[in-house]
């Protein structure tokens, strides 16, 4: 039988996806956020979802996992739009790897072939090829890879349009609420400790981003292995018409154009703890590694810059599912894929706790793999 009141800790964007299915499915859910609901990474990201741009040589599990989660992204945001009524501009031009010079060339060819391998959807263009689709580009990018099955979407609108969501089927949101410590006795979660209160519940679900590691009462072997990777990132306000349609994965950075006329420029990717300092250096290195595809950038005026703290894992994959501990689930460590993996955590944790059955989808990412 399902649980009947649910703790989640966490109002990030999987935290708050969760909950919606569950409130949806008429449980009793809380969510509490230490701070405002969705303003940590989830606030911070850039909402590409490239399971095909950025395949690397990453472990095949996590590949299939980001797959499956971009081939339900058009239905699930179908269903956060209707229940919302808030679009969250879900936009489909693709995205465009490029390649600059020599080495930059030798390492795309690389990275095609294991596309290719992979069996993705890709297509190689020469650079003149690369400028018809996007006419800004430098005349320096040598060639590219398209990857048009690749999305994005606006991801500040979707952690509105999942509060609206939440909230519309009865859901619970404390925000500005610290847990302090996951209440356990004789190996199971009976609830959670809110400032001076304890508050019973039949089901924990830990899903802190970065600060899942944090929460007292865990015992060593359960505590997820979750750091801080941060992030920096900046926004410049484009022309009508936009200079952008498609995302594009330069050698030194990524560029994101959005619907409300932004283009994102990010992101470093620095191991500096909690701390979220804007630097001159950051700055400095996203602009130049953006200018180097697109030298419009020069004449756009700043809109905005920000640092976000990625949930990274010890092996920067998710840790999602039961526990040793019993009534404690996790959904965390989604590092830079949290707003791609979404779609598929929010339906496959809500189905292990509707029928309790784990899916061989996200078997292998649960917690016991680092013991």
């Amino acid at each position: 039988m399902p649980p009947k009141k649910v703790a989640i800790i966490g109002g990030g964007v999987i935290g708050l996806s969760i909950g919606w299915q569950l409130a949806k499915n008429s449980l009793d859910v809380t969510i509490y956020d230490r701070d405002w609901a969705g303003q940590g990474a989830s606030w911070a990201a850039a909402g590409m979802l490239s399971p095909r741009a950025e395949v690397h040589m990453q472990e095949s599990d996590l590949l299939q996992l980001g797959l499956a989660s971009a081939e339900f992204y058009p239905e699930w945001v179908d269903e956060l739009e209707s229940d919302s009524q808030i679009s969250v501009d879900y936009r489909t031009h693709g995205t465009l790897m490029v390649a600059l010079d020599r080495d930059d060339q030798a390492e795309l060819e690389h990275h095609y072939e294991v596309q290719l391998a992979l069996d993705l959807p890709v297509e190689w263009l020469t650079g003149v090829e690369a400028r018809e689709i996007e006419p800004y580009l430098s005349p320096r990018v040598t060639s590219a890879v398209s990857c048009k099955s690749d999305v994005q979407i606006n991801n500040r609108l979707m952690v509105q349009a999942l509060i609206q969501a939440f909230k519309k089927f009865g859901g619970n949101l404390r925000q500005q609420t610290s847990v302090r410590k996951i209440e356990i006795q004789n190996g199971k979660a009976i609830g959670i400790q809110v400032q001076e209160d304890f508050i019973e519940a039949d089901l924990v679900i830990l899903s802190a981003g970065c600060w899942s590691s944090q929460i007292d009462g865990l015992p060593d072997w359960v505590r997820p292995p979750v750091r801080p990777v941060k992030g920096q990132m900046i926004a410049l306000r484009m022309e009508t018409p936009p200079i952008l349609q498609h995302v594009i994965y330069a050698p030194d950075a990524y560029l994101a154009p959005k619907g409300d006329g932004r283009l994102l420029i990010g992101a470093t990717c620095e191991e500096q703890g909690f701390d979220t300092k804007i630097t001159a250096g950051g700055m400095f290195e996203l602009l130049r590694g953006a200018w180097e595809v697109l030298p419009s950038i020069y004449e756009l005026p700043i809109d905005e810059t920000w640092a976000g703290l990625r949930p990274g894992s010890r092996d920067n994959a998710p840790i999602l599912g039961r526990t040793q501990i019993k009534n404690l689930i996790m959904a965390t460590g989604h590092y830079r894929q949290g707003i791609l993996l979404t779609p598929v955590t929010c339906r496959e944790i809500s189905a292990l706790i509707m029928t309790g059955q784990t899916s061989n989808l996200i078997a292998p990412f649960m917690l016991e793999r680092f013991a």
